[in-house]
């Protein structure tokens, strides 16, 4: 008996006391990301596929990531003043269709339209699925459900990589259509069943950005995720590079980053629960001086195994970070602000996808010896900056608490 209730309290230590709602928007998540086939095989979709040279393909791509820099701020607004649901479900509608429409374009300016779209409609979820949770979630169990979140996408995403590579082989608009059709089935799932939970209509109305720029809190808050994201992203973006650059095959990247999605599946939902009882700034800042710390010893690295070791300890620090971003951000923002917040903190992360490859391969070019240790040091930076906000942040989220 006694063996029983230890594994109830455990498992409702990790998942229990979150509201019905919140486990719809988890599952939908879930399917929507086991359906994200089509981003990681962009690039050889169109050279491949299509044809297109590589210098278009660069643009289609560019245009991708400008319109993820315009989705966040769109779509928090949107969250704010239509509401979570109808922006979070629209979003996906148009992805969908979005989706089918460019796994038929033939034409380069048809395909860098598309992408635009696309990069404006694909991720529009975020901002409001950041508010619903915040709606619906007391502040003390926010740490653990955005980190539930976080583990449902990557979950989701590591089945989506090995089905997308295979479902390839009979042809890219299989992956188009499966994305369309996970896309619609999260949309549909939180109309059905998850409630509006924007404030009152009056009350959204009266909220700007300009509010948001103001909140000199959030923005430090956001200009150190953003100096993160820069060094998160090297691995997915400029690491492959440095890999062959030093003679070894493809297999050894894709065997190192492999530790990356088997330890955030297996370790961060056990993690999950006991990283929520710290402070969530010193929590946060714990991850990103471990990310850094993973992140220079890659300078060390010169076999699969070495690169492998390195990711491991930069994967932990990642593990430290999950869910709490968005629960500082859920603790700094009005209610009535959550959408437009949850937008701007977004955009840290758009404005990273953009400039990470630039600055990595600079790096990569013209200091490589220095490229890792520098970044390291930025992960750093970043933490010390978390630190020093830290106390700012638990005297804004006090009262919520």
């Amino acid at each position: 008996m006694t063996s029983v209730i230890s594994k109830t309290g455990f498992i409702r230590s990790r998942a229990g006391g979150l509201p019905r709602p919140f486990w719809v928007l988890f599952g939908g998540t879930f399917v929507n990301r086991l359906g994200t086939m089509v981003e990681p095989f962009i690039g050889v979709y169109l050279t491949q596929a299509r044809g297109v040279s590589l210098a278009a393909t660069g643009l289609v791509m560019t245009m991708f990531g400008v319109g993820s820099l315009l989705s966040q701020p769109i779509a928090g607004w949107l969250t704010d003043r239509l509401g979570r649901r109808i922006t979070l479900t629209g979003g996906m509608v148009a992805t969908a269709v979005t989706m089918v429409a460019l796994g038929y374009t033939t034409s380069v300016p048809g395909l860098v339209v598309g992408m635009l779209v696309l990069g404006i409609v694909v991720d529009a979820y975020r901002p409001a699925s950041q508010a619903i949770v915040a709606d619906l979630v007391p502040p003390e169990d926010r740490p653990r459900a955005f980190g539930l979140l976080f583990w449902a996408v990557n979950l989701g995403f590591s089945v989506a990589m090995v089905a997308g590579g295979w479902l390839a082989r009979s042809g890219f608009t299989v992956l188009f259509w499966v994305d369309a059709v996970t896309c619609l089935i999260f949309g549909m799932l939180v109309w059905r069943a998850i409630p509006e939970t924007r404030p009152a209509r009056e009350e959204a109305a009266s909220g700007r950005f300009a509010d948001v720029l103001r909140d000199r809190l959030m923005l430090a808050f956001v200009l150190g995720n953003f100096a993160y994201a820069l060094v998160y992203l090297q691995p997915f973006t400029t690491l492959p590079l440095a890999v062959t650059a030093q003679g070894l095959p493809t297999s050894a990247y894709g065997m190192a980053m492999a530790v990356n999605g088997l330890l955030i599946v297996v370790v961060q939902p056990i993690a999950n629960s006991w990283v929520a009882r710290f402070d969530p700034s010193r929590a946060l800042a714990a991850g990103f001086a471990v990310v850094g710390l993973g992140i220079a010893l890659t300078s060390l690295a010169s076999s699969a195994a070495g690169h492998a070791a390195a990711v491991a300890v930069w994967t932990l620090g990642e593990v430290l970070t999950a869910g709490i971003p968005g629960a500082i951000v859920a603790a700094l923002a009005p209610p009535h602000l959550r959408g437009r917040y949850s937008g701007l903190y977004g955009l840290s992360w758009s404005a990273g996808s953009l400039l990470a490859p630039l600055v990595g391969t600079r790096l990569l070019a013209h200091a490589p010896e220095l490229m890792w240790p520098l970044l390291g040091g930025l992960g750093l930076v970043a933490a010390a900056g978390q630190l020093l906000i830290g106390r700012a942040i638990r005297r804004r989220s006090a009262p919520a608490a």
